[in-house]
């Protein structure tokens, strides 16, 4: 019986934040293999692959203030630049992942999305269930939206996923970013940082006050934001599980595709 995972390679892993436009494409083969294996080793895995825009996308939102929507003169210019930003980096993950044996279709979400005041409301469905009923893997990333409400923004991938995990019911989703899961505190800054091995609802009010954003660009909320819209899916879909890993560190991702139980990182579920 097949297994439909979500699996997110964050910007701050696949590039480098503090550098404008610099991708880590020795980081995102390696992440390819562990991909690439877990198929392999999974007959029943079907997988949706996802990444952030890092250094590439967020750097120019935040130059036009993308995320805000229609501003003024220069926009509109702004919501271009920032559309080609995602999609250069769109463009390495997608040819380094193919030459790993991972065969994944990218699905530009700009081209089919459609947001209402910074939420989204619509996306084409239909032919990202057929390439993965295909076997293929269908490949998303952070992107601008247009938006009724204010001409345009930006749509995470983590909201992509939220409206994606509603129709097609993942059995989990894993989210690899740069720390090994979720701190009261950025543990690359500060060592003594203690991890939440366990977020649920219930808990969630008492650990929200200590998460913050992201220590570099990210016009999408950092890990506060992320955290908080797991927890309104699990809320929504108690079947659902959530993994929230390193992908800097090798065979995080490999272990957590492997469906075996979460030795590290933070697990968010509805109980």
């Amino acid at each position: 019986m097949a297994e439909l995972v979500f699996v997110k390679l964050g910007g701050s892993v696949i590039t480098d934040k503090q550098r404008p436009f610099t991708a880590r494409v020795d980081v995102i083969a390696r992440l390819g293999q562990e991909i690439k294996a877990a198929l392999a080793e999974r007959a029943e895995l079907q997988l949706i692959v996802g990444h952030g825009s890092g250094s590439f996308g967020h750097a120019v939102a935040q130059q036009y203030r993308t995320h805000q929507g229609h501003l003024g003169p220069g926009s509109w210019q702004g919501f271009a630049q920032t559309a080609n930003a995602a999609a250069r980096l769109n463009q390495v993950v997608t040819e380094t992942l193919l030459e790993r044996g991972v065969p994944v279709v990218s699905f530009p979400p700009s081209a089919s999305a459609l947001c209402r005041h910074g939420e989204l409301v619509a996306l084409e469905l239909e032919p990202v269930q057929r390439v993965l009923a295909a076997g293929l893997v269908p490949l998303v990333y952070g992107d601008v939206a247009v938006d009724e409400a204010q001409g345009f923004t930006i749509v995470s991938t983590e909201q992509i996923f939220g409206y994606l995990a509603h129709r097609l019911q993942p059995s989990r989703i894993i989210l690899a970013g740069m720390v090994d899961g979720v701190y009261n505190a950025d543990p690359l800054t500060h060592p003594e940082a203690a991890r939440y091995p366990v977020i649920t609802p219930a808990s969630w009010p008492a650990i929200r006050g200590a998460l913050g954003g992201s220590f570099a660009t990210d016009v999408t909320g950092g890990m506060l934001t992320k955290v908080r819209a797991m927890i309104e899916l699990v809320s929504a879909q108690p079947t659902l599980e959530v993994q929230i890993v390193s992908g800097a560190l090798p065979g995080r991702v490999a272990a957590a595709l492997s469906g075996s139980p979460a030795e590290a990182g933070s697990l968010i579920r509805s109980i």
